[in-house]
């Protein structure tokens, strides 16, 4: 195999990569999103500069993709924490779980995603709407709402999803920078909201824990058709 070969290659393994070289077009991309107030010196601890925080909230979610073009079916729990920069106000996705390698590989080498795998799952369980996580065979987050309860205004389901994200991306030596994306390409199929409960439980390679559960502040049902857009540097810490 020649430099050039070498050069236009996607992923390792050069004759089978980790993951396709398409774009993810989501079919049915189901959300369960928890709203949760925690403590603020929990949140200073994780959070890097430039972004800044204005109150202590995080959002637990669970994600079911039940049509991934290129990746298959999966699910994805993980906790976003809502920040600013500037005068711009986003999320910063502090931590992903989830149960597909493909899905993992590309979120972590093609994005700047925080993926790492876990065993999530969503679930209507009688009249309750049941999202977990474990890492292992050990439980780490439950969540419950309300199935259905009461409708939810589509634009403000659509103002949750799209709202910008930071990530970071770190190569040891090389790169380390934050990196904004925002999903534009969506239709919001429906959105319920209703009474929600939260558990999580200590784990020291999981620990989503430590941004412990004060009160919940709110939750949503969304159902979506999207794509995920491409990253942009707004921040170079070697610079």
């Amino acid at each position: 195999m020649n430099r050039e070969q070498v050069r236009r290659s996607l992923a390792t393994p050069l004759t089978s990569p980790a993951y396709a070289p398409a774009v993810a077009r989501f079919t049915d991309r189901e959300y369960l999103n928890i709203v949760y107030r925690t403590d603020a010196e929990a949140l200073q601890a994780v959070v890097p500069e430039p972004l800044e925080l204005d109150e202590p909230l995080v959002r637990f979610e669970v994600m079911k993709m039940g049509d991934v073009s290129s990746f298959g079916p999966y699910v994805e729990a993980g906790q976003a924490i809502p920040v600013r920069l500037g005068d711009e106000r986003g999320e910063y996705l502090h931590a992903m779980y989830l149960d597909n390698f493909p899905a993992t590989a590309a979120g972590r080498e093609a994005s700047a995603y925080p993926k790492v795998m876990g065993s999530p799952a969503l679930r209507v369980d009688h009249a309750a709407l049941v999202g977990t996580l474990d890492y292992g065979l050990e439980r780490v987050a439950t969540a419950t709402m309300g199935y259905k309860h009461h409708p939810l205004d589509l634009a403000e389901a659509e103002a949750q999803i799209t709202v910008p994200t930071y990530m970071l991306r770190i190569v040891p030596g090389r790169v380390c920078e934050l990196v904004r994306s925002q999903i534009t390409d969506i239709t919001v199929k429906a959105a319920h909201t209703g009474p929600a409960r939260l558990q999580l439980f200590e784990h020291v390679l999981a620990p989503l824990a430590d941004l412990p559960v004060r009160e919940v502040v709110s939750a949503s049902h969304v159902l979506t058709d999207l794509t995920l857009n491409g990253i942009e540097t707004v921040h170079d810490y070697l610079a």
